[in-house]
């Protein structure tokens, strides 16, 4: 079978590999599509943690079972599925477990033409979506659940504001939100990115590479402000958020690509009774809800672009480049 393999720091290879073998308690999906997140270009820079080389990575796959390790019934065989990427979450579902990974490091991951995962990774793909857009749903769709329902709490009516929408969590997040009955709006660097969320369900959206964005937005939503606030940025803006935020508002955030902020505003903190949140990926629990309430809604991941297997370093370049709006797709 073929693969993608990172032998170096931003060295990627298409690489031939004997078909792997299911162990007890595993089966093997022959993929139909994959999906890129912003953790496989971590990878391939040799940024992420733990990281070493040489690294399958992929994190997001769909395809069709058509092995079985010993002790997994043959019913499996044939069936459409994707697969959960958050490996041993653990028993407690306020927090991961130290033996928690992510699919894609340190074991082999989904941008190859074949995977073996164990049983209960599984999910079957939703009838709704194609390849491409069931590859597209896993890592994002989960993170964006946890965050908004497991951690936020986030409740029909609420007003809702994900920052740096284009991104697969915060489009997940805007869809989402919507499905449940929330207003939500938007942030971004770009007019257009805000408009095609606003096609999506969003009620409005802010350019915030425009001095004085949130104090703008702040007076025009004297007296109610935020409920919720989503963001993966931290950094400069983070305060920002902060100032838009309603007086009992929960404040979400999973991941920091702009750093830590400089100050953190205890005192807005505490007088406005806010509520800080952090998220990583999600549980079993999560992912089950997930996958149920993406078919309850018929909800249908933005796919931004596809690539064949043999351009995976055209589709790594786009991810680099943040130019996409929605998921990078491989297809085998």
């Amino acid at each position: 079978m073929r693969a993608v393999h990172l032998t170096a720091i931003n060295e990627l290879s298409l690489v031939d590999l004997p078909v792997p073998e299911p162990v007890a308690g595993e089966v093997r999906v022959r993929l139909k599509a994959a999906a890129l997140n912003h953790r496989d270009v971590w990878i391939k820079q040799g940024q992420y943690a733990g990281v070493e080389f040489p690294a399958q990575p992929g994190s997001d796959g769909a395809g069709v079972v058509d092995s079985a390790g010993a002790g997994v019934e043959r019913e499996w065989i044939g069936r459409e599925v994707i697969i959960n990427p958050s490996f041993n979450w653990g028993g407690r579902e306020t927090a991961q477990s130290d033996e928690f990974t992510i699919l894609g490091l340190p074991r082999d991951g989904t941008l190859a033409e074949a995977i073996t995962v164990p049983v209960v990774q599984l999910a079957a793909k939703p009838a709704h979506l194609s390849w491409s857009e069931a590859a597209a749903l896993p890592l994002a769709g989960l993170t964006a659940y946890r965050a908004l329902f497991s951690r936020a709490a986030l409740k029909p009516g609420e007003k809702v504001l994900i920052s740096g929408i284009g991104g697969g969590v915060a489009l997940f997040a805007l869809q989402f939100a919507v499905a449940h009955g929330a207003q939500v709006y938007v942030t971004s660097g770009s007019d257009e990115k805000i408009n095609r969320a606003i096609q999506l369900g969003a009620t409005g959206g802010f350019n915030y590479t425009h001095p004085g964005w949130a104090k703008t937005v702040a007076h025009g939503h004297a007296g109610h402000l935020f409920d919720v606030i989503m963001d993966s940025a931290g950094g400069d803006g983070f305060e920002s958020l902060i100032d838009l935020a309603a007086t009992g508002g929960r404040v979400v955030f999973y991941g920091a690509t702009r750093g830590n902020p400089p100050v953190l505003p205890m005192r807005k903190v505490f007088w406005r009774q806010l509520s800080l949140l952090g998220t990583t990926m999600g549980s079993a629990t999560n992912w089950a809800a997930m996958v149920g309430f993406v078919a309850k809604h018929a909800i249908k991941p933005v796919v931004s672009d596809s690539f064949p297997l043999t351009h995976a370093r055209e589709a790594f370049e786009l991810m680099e480049r943040g130019g996409q709006f929605g998921k990078i797709v491989i297809t085998m």
